[in-house]
């Protein structure tokens, strides 16, 4: 076998393992993910219309196979007779890349944070489990209703707010595993041999931290889902005219007794995106740890 054809097999191989040890609920997420994911990229060529392209002649109109219907939209048109296909679509592109964005930025600073505590000890690791403490104390949903008040709804903004939550969770579960890792002999040899600290972070903490790593970035990206929804429901989030999956449920709420697909649509895409991510977050934790491969 010759190397292209060995470097064509190792991910085929993989996929396939992957799949193979996967249960019906797992592969379900894993088709759910990718479908979503495609919906996610492809768009703009799968939007019949244009998200924001109005017919007040169709407004609030049902979706298809329902009485008073309009041909081409196929789950319906809102109060302004845009297609609610169209929305949803574009609408899922600005959700989930604030939730893996706001996950990534969370996850960086509280691991970091937590390694920078569980190393040095001292002084810095008593002023991060202080910072750690006043998070967890208080209600974030509060401190971003506050910051987005104040700073406004710009996507940018929203995403470094929403990156913020739950960093203490990954700060105080990797400040944990530090302390408990560090007393170990192989990281003590690493100390014998020289290793500097960071090296013996990036080199021996980090592979052991994998699994809680995968589960608490499962996690907060759906509370960071969730309460991104909060926030364009309250209307802090998203501005008109970019629409999210939550500012879709805040626009709908009023329209609910007459037009209740307007709330029941963008509602089920974050049911479906927030539990195929948990599902698949559980399912990578197991591949990940080595304690339960050995079982």
């Amino acid at each position: 076998m010759n190397t292209s054809t060995a470097a064509q097999a190792m991910p085929q191989s993989w996929l396939a393992a992957l799949w193979k040890d996967a249960d019906m609920l797992v592969r379900f997420a894993l088709i759910a993910g990718l479908v979503l994911v495609g919906a996610t990229l492809l768009a703009p060529w799968l939007s019949p219309f244009g998200p924001d392209q109005q017919s007040l002649l169709s407004r609030l109109r049902p979706p298809y196979g329902f009485e008073g219907a309009v041909a081409g939209h196929w789950l319906g048109t809102d109060e302004l007779g845009r297609d609610i296909l169209s929305r949803v679509l574009h609408a899922l592109r600005v959700t989930l890349g604030i939730g893996l964005a706001g996950a990534f930025i969370g996850m960086m600073l509280g691991t970091a944070l937590g390694i920078l505590a569980g190393l040095r000890g001292g002084r810095l690791d008593d002023l991060i489990a202080g910072a750690i403490d006043i998070q967890i104390a208080v209600p974030f949903t509060l401190i971003a209703l506050l910051a987005v008040a104040i700073l406004g709804g710009d996507l940018v903004v929203l995403i470094a707010v929403l990156g913020v939550a739950g960093w203490e969770t990954f700060a105080r579960v990797v400040r944990g595993e530090v302390m408990k890792l560090r007393h170990q002999p192989f990281i003590e040899a690493a100390h014998v041999a020289g290793a500097s600290r960071w090296r013996i972070a990036f080199r021996h903490l980090l592979p052991s931290l994998v699994s809680p790593l995968v589960v608490m970035f499962a996690l907060s990206f759906s509370q960071i889902v969730l309460l991104e929804s909060t926030l364009s429901f309250l209307g802090l989030g998203i501005r008109p005219p970019t629409a999210s999956l939550g500012s879709m449920i805040g626009q709908g709420r009023d329209y609910m007794p007459s037009a209740p697909w307007l709330v029941i649509v963008p509602s089920l895409l974050i049911l479906l995106l927030t539990l195929v991510v948990q599902l698949l977050g559980d399912f990578l934790r197991d591949r990940a740890d080595i304690r339960l491969q050995h079982r």
